[in-house]
């Protein structure tokens, strides 16, 4: 009979997302993971495989909490307040990056940058969050759309991935060291740029973009 884990595996995992996060893939050893855990290698590969698969479910926990947060400002409502709910969302994504004083960026956007070309799995986890993130923003886009927020005849899709595309980069460019209040100003530029039916000024929605 297998014994039982000893061990809090949700706190495991946090400790190794924590390596993996400061050091990149390749400049974390399995010697680093268990000095940060607190486990013995043999401990290590018996509970999550190696190196590799460890990196795997650490990458693929952090994506889900990237759409989680997404789905709680992009979940849906009236569409009365479906610009509210980008805009939110969008200023969000600004001030976590103005918040990193330390510029240790996304986990996601380091691992991706690192390995997506030599390990498809990476690759494929990102490409899904990708395409989870943009399928909210333009069904929040379309409800927008519907309420005469945004103008009625821009492409959604099109929009959806122009905010992405912000979004994703604000955390870049926070990284390298843009000011906190640049960014701010990047992601309330983008929000501004929304198309707006001719008969509504950018203003007149009541939101400061």
């Amino acid at each position: 009979m297998a014994r039982p884990r000893s061990f809090d595996e949700r706190e495991v995992l946090e400790r190794a997302r924590e390596q993996f996060w400061a050091s990149g893939y390749a400049g974390t050893r399995m010697d680093d993971i268990a000095r940060a855990t607190g486990l013995g290698k043999g401990s290590l590969y018996g509970a999550f495989g190696d190196k590799g698969a460890l990196f795997q479910r650490v990458f693929g926990d952090w994506c889900a909490t990237v759409v989680e947060v997404a789905e709680r400002f992009l979940a849906g409502g009236p569409d009365a307040e479906a610009l509210d709910r980008i805009a939110a969302y969008v200023r969000l994504m600004a001030e976590n990056t103005a918040a990193d004083t330390e510029r240790r960026g996304c986990l996601m956007a380091k691992g991706t940058a690192e390995l997506a070309e030599q390990d498809p799995a990476v690759a494929a986890r990102a490409a899904t969050t990708m395409s989870a993130l943009l399928a909210l923003l333009r069904t929040e886009i379309a409800a927008a759309q519907r309420h005469g927020d945004i103008d009625p005849g821009a492409d959604p899709e099109r929009l959806a991935a122009l905010l992405l595309t912000v979004v994703r980069g604000i955390e870049a460019v926070g990284k390298a060291g843009l000011a906190s209040e640049t960014v701010r100003t990047v992601a309330d530029t983008a929000l501004a740029v929304l198309p707006r039916p001719a008969r509504r000024s950018s203003s007149s929605t009541g939101r400061d973009a």
